[in-house]
């Protein structure tokens, strides 16, 4: 017995919960169906249905990293979800600004070296 879902049930569930199905995933599953078997794995993995996240945290949380990672499909299905969620417009704003703030900070921690670089030139100048 196989308890393996097949690939066109991954993608109604995909579709029903999304509202759409991604492109790449519509072309996976005829270019390689395994891929879309692994794609549903590793979503339950990450997700799974008795996880501590409710599911419009998921949706959030999966939105924002998708903005961070500069994912265009996922956050274009997230977008698509919370749609279908009904999540407030200003929670998704939220995660956005997030998102925006992650990666601005991550162009300050970047700059360490920089930053020390110049507080050194500054202390060996004050000295």
């Amino acid at each position: 017995m196989n308890d393996q879902p097949d690939v066109q049930s991954v993608l109604g569930n995909m579709k029903a919960g999304l509202g759409t199905l991604p492109a790449a995933i519509q072309l996976a599953a005829t270019a390689d169906p395994a891929m879309v078997l692994e794609q549903a794995r590793s979503s339950a993995f990450a997700m799974p249905a008795d996880g501590a996240l409710d599911p419009e945290t998921r949706t959030i949380v999966y939105l924002a990293a998708a903005l961070a990672a500069s994912n265009h499909a996922c956050v274009t299905a997230m977008t698509g979800k919370a749609k279908l969620q009904g999540i407030a417009p200003a929670k998704l704003l939220e995660a956005f600004h997030i998102a925006r703030y992650a990666l601005a900070t991550r162009v300050v921690g970047d700059a360490e070296p920089l930053l020390s670089e110049l507080a050194a030139r500054d202390s060996s100048q004050a000295a």
